[in-house]
């Protein structure tokens, strides 16, 4: 998979997670700790996309 398609596909992932936490978020009852375990996902999807959008970019330069 071409780094532009690993991008897509973790941006994707993290939009998942991103609407998956608001609906929790939105229960009238909301599990915390799912909530938490899933913005630590999120998170660690962020990291990786700017990885790769970084190393994307020294690529570009050479």
């Amino acid at each position: 998979m071409s780094i532009s398609g690993h991008l897509d596909s973790l941006q994707r992932k993290h939009g998942a997670l991103e609407a998956e936490i608001a609906d929790i978020s939105a229960s009238p009852l909301p599990d915390q700790t799912r909530v938490s375990a899933l913005k630590v996902k999120k998170l660690h999807l962020k990291e990786q996309i700017e990885k790769l959008k970084s190393s994307q970019m020294d690529e570009t330069k050479h």
